[in-house]
This record gives C-alpha cells, sequence and structure tokens, in this order.
C-alpha cells in the first residue's frame, strides 16, 4: 500500500503563507491535494504541515492534514514524521510536490507503478531539450546507470561534453533534469532519516546526494508530465493562466 504525503510549510523564505494563496477561488494546496486525489495507486492522502492555519484549511475542504514539528529540516524528515504519527501499514511513502498546483495524478501514478517491493527509493527525470535548463543551477541536471539507477545529481550541467559549445550540448548528448517527486521504501525512509547531513549535499544544496553517498539506490524514470512549480509570487500568474486555459 502507498500513502501520499504533501508537506506543507507556511513559513516559506522566498514565498511565506504561499500554500494558502488564491487560485481562482480555490487555494493551492487545495488544487494539489484534489489532483493528487485522483491518483488511482494511493491508499490514503494525506498534508503534513507544521501551520494550524493550513492544518484548519485542509480540513475545511475535507483533507486529511496531519501537525508535524516545525524543526524538521526537508520533506523528507515531515514525510517520515507523518508517517510515524499515522501508525498504519503503509509498504511506500510518495512525496508530493505541494507547490504544483497542476500536477497531473498520471505522473504520481507512473511512479507508483515501479514501487515492486525491492525499490529502495524513486524518481522521475525529463529530457533537457532547451540550453537554458543546463545552465539554469535551480534546473537540478542528473545522470543515471544502464539499470535506470541514479548516478549522481547536480545543478551544473553533467555529463562535461568536450569539444562542443555548451549551447549545443543537449543536440549531441541526452541530458535530464530532475522533476521532483520521490517514493520511499518504509524500511528505507526511516534509515535515510537518521543520516548525518553529506560533503556532497553541503557542496550542492541537494538532499538526494546524502543517500547516493550512504550506497542507497534511486530507481529512476522518465516521465513527460511537465508541471509548474510557484516558488515565488512571480510563478502565480503562469499558473492561473494555464488553469484559465482549461
Amino acid at each position: 500500500m502507498i500513502l501520499g504525503i504533501i508537506p506543507a510549510r507556511y513559513g516559506s523564505t522566498r514565498f511565506p503563507g504561499k500554500p494558502l494563496i488564491d487560485m481562482l477561488g480555490k487555494t493551492m494546496i487545495q488544487r494539489v491535494y484534489e489532483q493528487a486525489s485522483q491518483s488511482k495507486y494511493l491508499k490514503k492522502l494525506v498534508v503534513a504541515t507544521d501551520d494550524k492555519r493550513i492544518f484548519d484549511h485542509v480540513r475545511s475542504f475535507d483533507g486529511n492534514a496531519i501537525m508535524t514539528k516545525p524543526e524538521n529540516a526537508s520533506g523528507t524528515d515531515r514525510c517520515y514524521e507523518a508517517l510515524c504519527l499515522l501508525n498504519e501499514s503503509f509498504e511506500y511513502v510518495i512525496n508530493i510536490q505541494g507547490d504544483e498546483p497542476l500536477i497531473d495524478p498520471e505522473q504520481i501514478d507512473e511512479l507508483a507503478k515501479i514501487l515492486d517491493g525491492k525499490t529502495e527509493l524513486a524518481t522521475q527525470m525529463m529530457k533537457i531539450t532547451s540550453p537554458e535548463f543546463l545552465s539554469d543551477p535551480s534546473s537540478v541536471k542528473m545522470v543515471v546507470n544502464d539499470k535506470m539507477e541514479a548516478l549522481y545529481f547536480s545543478r551544473s550541467p553533467i555529463p562535461y561534453l568536450r569539444n562542443k559549445p555548451q549551447i549545443e550540448w543537449h543536440l549531441h548528448h541526452e541530458y535530464y533534469r530532475h522533476a521532483g517527486m520521490y517514493a520511499y521504501r518504509k524500511d528505507i525512509l526511516e534509515q535515510i532519516t537518521q543520516l548525518p547531513v553529506s560533503s556532497l549535499e553541503k557542496a550542492e544544496s541537494l538532499e538526494q546526494l546524502r543517500w547516493l553517498e550512504n550506497g542507497f539506490k534511486i530507481k529512476c524514470i522518465i516521465t513527460n508530465y511537465e508541471s509548474l512549480s510557484v516558488d515565488e509570487p512571480a510563478d502565480v500568474e503562469a499558473v492561473v493562466n494555464r488553469l484559465k486555459a482549461r
């Protein structure tokens, strides 16, 4: 059985209170919840938050919510606390991004389908088709082995392509960027939340490098679903325009 968790903090550095911003009559967190609830594979869906305002709001539209500690350093830590507080039997947890109100439930199902009991961790990636993504440090690049397991994640373009101008790299090699969602097997989720911050994680500011440094395997699949994320106030307009076009 799979538990879907949407971590939601009120105190975002770049956009405080963003889970509760209005998007054509519904808050962002409600839109994420309603989209994720259409997944065919999630046995249960819950919002894990450290803020009473978000908790009460989710309950107001009959969603499941659970209060977690504000000290959690990451969404992964918040997911593990929520799993423990629920005290229910799940084999996997999928961490669903709370700032993607247009997420397609089929994207969640794509990830859920590869959770076969042997998979420790799983995530998705998208093919890079423009040089802008290669040069943007907020777009996390990744490389995999022939078993579709992650070898490395970086804010820099990887691999380095010799003898070609960087603006053309994506035309001569298949580059991928990280799509965001994570799936954790229950026992692995417990283990990775006990790990200390690693040197590569510090260098790149990417939590998943801690897992790789400690020998855990991250299964990767390609997705064609591209969801708009809301990282700062300027991103809201693009999402609202997409909603109006539906």
